[in-house]
């Protein structure tokens, strides 16, 4: 009984320390939605690969208004980091910028 309560605590405390699934960590900093591609250069480095696409949508004010027949131009890039065969690999979405959305694929090489 003590062990699995042992196994059940160490369970616990390693999920109260992992980043949420919209981040992920590059040394001891967390990479979340928000920040910016700074950020992420100056804690992860340089990324594996780098896809840029551009879109529209319809645009939306910072305190979420709507402005009908307004269209705000998006640069989308898609940075995937491989951290080598030990730890996942990431794929960050940024949108003009900052990240929107952080992906985990397989195992890297």
């Amino acid at each position: 009984m003590t062990r699995k309560l042992l196994h059940a605590v160490l369970a616990a405390a390693a999920l109260s320390l992992a980043a949420p699934a919209h981040a992920f960590r590059c040394g001891s900093r967390i990479i979340t939605r928000g920040d910016s591609a700074d950020k992420i250069l100056r804690y992860c480095g340089e990324p594996e690969s780098v896809q840029r696409r551009y879109s529209e949508r319809g645009y939306i004010s910072e305190y979420g208004r709507r402005f009908p027949g307004f269209v705000e131009e998006l640069i989308i890039e898609e940075w995937t980091f491989n951290f080598g065969p030990q730890k996942l690999m990431r794929v960050v979405r940024l949108e003009n910028g900052f990240v929107a959305d952080v992906k985990v694929l397989g195992c890297g090489h």
